[in-house]
């Protein structure tokens, strides 16, 4: 809790040793062999100084030591529940999500375009207790809104799982900028298609906040996540901070369509308690009144994850 409101966290990266989408094309890592290391390397200690985060990340090998490790970590940090969008494929995730069932929830994340990726979808949702789908739009070699995924999109509205897309830059610096699903735009004709479908997008839309704004406002359908640092603000040609964003969400897609998150994921810093803090503070300093602080921090979550009490 903070304040006395319950947190339910709907975007974090459970850290397993290796890859933790597996299966995934990602045109991020043909990209970042590409990309000039000494300057990301830079802007990414900036990036650590700023938030006073450890220097050196520790790899867990054994899914259930960092899984017991992770709840001890929200335990203490008072949080109720996290929801963890990747974990090294979805049998695998099932897992650790298991050893701790009362805190932990999982979200499938396997490639949308590999052969037999709806019949994985129905499995991961009924048989493995995952309660969503998470993709990156700017990893996909096809358009997020191709025909070819809608059988996806029916399976989510028959379980009424939500859908957590990225799209915008992803990656730190020297990853992607450019691809046919960087703007949020690009869900526009799926989320026009699947009404009954509620996508989620994290980071505000990670550089594209005016295109995500459009998006919500024809898209009811469409959610919005808080998750990460969102230094992507600083590389906007205008000013723009993170109050801003909140304060324009608020004013017109609602407190009922916005969701809190983090995107914690690695050891040792595992659940990022000063973005909690961060964003509570602006909620309070926007004078937004309590029921509505309560949405965004856990009941709206709780709304789309079938938790509610």
């Amino acid at each position: 809790m903070i304040q006395g409101i319950e947190v339910i966290d709907i975007h974090s990266h459970f850290p397993v040793a290796g890859d933790w989408f597996p299966g995934y094309a990602r045109v991020s890592k043909r990209i970042t062999k590409q990309k000039t290391a000494p300057a990301a390397d830079v802007q990414g200690e900036i990036w650590r100084k700023a938030w006073n985060f450890p220097a050196e990340r520790e790899e867990v090998t054994d899914d259930r030591e960092a899984s017991d490790r992770w709840y001890r970590d929200i335990v203490d940090k008072g949080v109720e529940r996290v929801v963890f969008v990747s974990g090294g494929g979805n049998d695998r995730l099932a897992g650790i999500v298991g050893y701790h069932p009362d805190r932990f929830i999982g979200f499938a994340h396997h490639h949308p375009f590999a052969d037999g990726a709806a019949g994985e979808l129905e499995h991961a949702l009924k048989e493995l207790g995952m309660r969503g789908y998470k993709l990156l739009a700017p990893s996909l070699d096809r358009p997020i809104s191709d025909p070819a995924l809608f059988p996806l999109w029916e399976i989510c509205q028959k379980h009424a799982a939500p859908v957590l897309i990225h799209f915008g830059i992803l990656g730190g610096s020297g990853g992607i900028s450019a691809h046919m699903n960087i703007n949020p735009l690009a869900l526009h004709d799926a989320a026009k298609a699947f009404p009954r479908v509620n996508f989620i997008v994290p980071h505000f839309g990670a550089g594209y906040p005016t295109e995500l704004l459009h998006l919500c406002w024809t898209c009811p359908n469409v959610y919005v996540d808080s998750s990460g640092s969102n230094q992507w603000v600083r590389w906007m040609a205008y000013p723009l901070t993170l109050q801003d964003l909140f304060r324009k969400f608020c004013e017109t897609v609602g407190p009922d369509r916005l969701l809190f998150a983090t995107d914690s994921s690695w050891f040792p810093r595992t659940f990022t308690m000063s973005y909690l803090e961060e964003q509570h503070r602006i909620l309070r300093f926007l004078r937004l009144p309590d029921g509505d602080i309560e949405k965004i921090l856990h009941g709206n979550a709780e709304r789309l994850l079938g938790l509610e009490r």
